[in-house]
């Protein structure tokens, strides 16, 4: 199969959305989104063996300089970042510089946010080499690190010149990674698009086994539905926030028991289910809507429990200081439906309490 695009609109900071193949080898693709002469690439342990080479390769005309950091969720902090900060004031870099993040989430996230930072702005190009990253945080711009208190609680809106999600990359993620991704895919299915969870549900097993086509629709529609949320709320004021269902209480998970136990695909499926319990006891969503859910995470081997580590207080004390909490109180991404994500700050305090204190959510007792 060929590539396809897609555009993200934000006016003067639109971009495009390559997917398809063998994209690290087409250079006549990168060219016209690097502005000068020099480049650094940022990538990690894990990812430079495999494709470093290739990638600079395909930018031979350009001034190349490369920086390999360590892999893991646990190394996304201002530490690590600083390490890209100091290279490229050691290498003199200037505002010109173009930055390329090659890796996951962690990479894109960290190589956005020195771009967004260094000399206060140069370009940067993300490609992304996990479902997760090419999926959902390649896309729209949120960069970051984490905090021993917080998960991405350090940052900056820092749009990319391009996106190139090759498709060839996931061939090589491993089959944990490959799952942990999937649940960000899923979740597009269940913020809006109720026709691509049926989908899902039909097609989730050729999609994890990287058929060609599965994953390039899946890659699209999920980008689809991440882009058109992104233009209406660039700067998560408002319906952006449909994009953290499943966080809140993920992003508890990965604070409490430390970043990397859990992978954030993972932690995310955990939260979504909780997400989805809590909605059923609210009278949203039918309990047979939710086991649907449940069974489509545990297709791919996805956790769908709590962890027997967590009390209630642990899941209060870390969602107290996240990011959707307004005022003082706080707001969760629940169903008003099935694949109708809303923001809500209404829900019954008790039936929170409730799910927070269960671990197996296939009953209601």
């Amino acid at each position: 199969m060929t590539y396809q695009t897609l555009n993200v609109d934000l006016a003067e900071r639109s971009y495009p959305i390559f997917i398809g193949p063998d994209l690290l080898n087409k250079s006549e693709l990168f060219t016209p989104y690097i502005s000068g002469k020099k480049v650094l690439i940022v990538t990690n342990q894990t990812v430079a063996p495999l494709y470093l080479e290739r990638l600079k390769s395909s930018l031979s005309s350009f001034e190349l300089d490369e920086i390999i950091l360590p892999d893991g969720e646990q190394y996304k902090t201002l530490d690590t970042v600083n390490l890209i900060f100091t290279h490229l004031l050691e290498k003199k870099h200037s505002r010109k510089t173009t930055l390329i993040a090659l890796g996951g989430g962690v990479i894109g996230d960290m190589t956005g946010f020195a771009a967004a930072s260094f000399q206060r702005g140069v370009d940067f190009i993300q490609i992304p080499t996990t479902v997760l990253s090419q999926v959902d945080s390649s896309v729209g711009g949120k960069t970051g690190v984490n905090h021993k208190l917080g998960k991405n609680m350090i940052g900056a809106f820092k749009q990319p010149k391009a996106v190139f999600a090759d498709t060839n990359t996931l061939k090589t993620l491993p089959n944990r990674e490959l799952s942990a991704g999937i649940a960000e895919v899923v979740k597009y299915g269940l913020i809006t698009d109720y026709l691509f969870f049926e989908w899902l549900e039909k097609n989730i097993l050729e999609l994890y086994s990287l058929d060609e086509r599965a994953v390039q629709y899946a890659i699209k529609q999920s980008c689809l539905v991440k882009a058109d949320i992104v233009n209406q709320d660039e700067m998560e004021s408002g319906v952006r926030a449909l994009l953290n269902l499943g966080h809140t209480f993920g992003h508890a998970i990965e604070t409490s028991l430390g970043y990397g136990k859990y992978l954030h695909g993972e932690a995310v499926a955990i939260g979504t289910v909780m997400a989805s319990y809590l909605s059923v006891l609210e009278g949203n969503i039918s309990f047979e809507d939710h086991l649907r859910i449940i069974n489509l995470f545990e297709k791919v081997n996805l956790p769908v429990d709590s962890p027997v580590e967590m009390q209630v207080d642990d899941f209060v004390e870390k969602m107290s200081i996240d990011k959707k909490v307004v005022d003082g109180k706080l707001r969760l991404i629940l169903f008003s439906k099935m694949s109708q994500a809303i923001i809500s700050d209404t829900f019954d305090h008790e039936k929170l309490m409730k799910t927070l204190a269960t671990k197996n959510f296939r009953n209601l007792d």
